[in-house]
């Protein structure tokens, strides 16, 4: 569904030089495999049962050595079970939690996906030229912890609700936009895959689309659709969603880009000074948090 709003030409050039800078990139077919399989049907937010129209995984593979060797990967799996994801529940980060954080940024900032985004923010003066202060600035915006709910005490961060999941009331699945944890969730059949949701121009995504609408269920919960980039590093996404949330002060930021072959909206909310959510969307699919 397009915004109306034009290709952002700018942002364009930028995000295709980060894509093409994306070394850690797994490759489809070769690194992982997917499986679309069925069409997804109807469902709610908030619906506990839809009907199934993939009876496998939607991940066939995925080159684990890869994940484990390639330091960004690797880092990014550390964090990925230091939150507590129902909403409404206080975070607690313990002194180790906040060793893995630095050592996650640490890692994205040695790549030069991140080096192309820290350099486009600095000519926009939007970040300071010195790493440890960027480094600040990150850390602030995606793992500082806030209150979804006023009158909450802090129960979550920007990086837990676009990369981890949340869940709300036991009730709605928010955020959960990264395929590794996807990937690692269905591994131990903590996900169930529905099926895909078509996009414009293309009625069924094949097995190298690296940008999909899926519908899947976990912890109880349905999620009607959730858009996801396939295959790229963490630090793409960190970089892509970083330099659209500093833009802007607006409370939602969306961008119509194009990255590769997809025509994206690449949408971010702003909670405060932090990132409530951030996600792509394939420009025919609905809206989604």
């Amino acid at each position: 569904m397009a915004s109306g709003k034009a290709l952002n030409h700018e942002l364009s050039k930028l995000f295709n030089e980060m894509w093409d800078a994306d070394v850690h990139r797994l490759r489809p077919g070769k690194d992982y495999t997917i499986d679309v399989q069925g069409k997804a049907g109807p469902a709610q937010q908030g619906d506990s049962a839809v009907q199934d129209n993939a009876a496998r995984h939607l991940f066939h593979n995925v080159n684990e050595e890869r994940l484990k060797s390639i330091k960004t990967f690797a880092t990014f799996i550390s964090l990925l079970d230091n939150y507590e994801t129902s909403t409404g529940v206080a975070e607690v980060v313990t002194p180790e939690e906040i060793v893995e954080n630095h050592r996650f940024l640490d890692a994205i900032l040695a790549t030069e996906v991140m080096r192309l985004a820290h350099a486009y923010l600095l000519k926009k003066n939007l970040a300071k030229p010195n790493l440890a202060d960027f480094k600040r600035q990150l850390y602030n915006i995606w793992f500082q912890l806030y209150a979804r709910k006023e009158g909450d005490r802090p129960d979550s961060c920007g990086f837990e609700h676009v990369f981890v999941g949340e869940t709300r009331h036991g009730k709605e699945i928010l955020g959960l936009h990264n395929w590794v944890q996807f990937y690692l969730q269905e591994k131990r059949d903590q996900i169930d895959y529905k099926g895909y949701v078509a996009r414009k121009n293309k009625t069924r995504p094949d097995k190298d689309d690296q940008v999909l609408s899926i519908q899947f269920s976990w912890k109880g919960s349905v999620k009607p659709v959730g858009s996801t980039f396939i295959g790229v590093s963490p630090e793409f996404e960190f970089a892509l969603y970083t330099v659209i949330f500093l833009l802007s002060e607006e409370r939602v930021s969306r961008e119509t880009v194009k990255i590769d072959e997809y025509e994206l909206q690449v949408v971010v909310w702003r909670h405060g000074h932090h990132i409530g959510t951030a996600y792509p969307v394939l420009l025919s699919t609905t809206s989604e948090d």
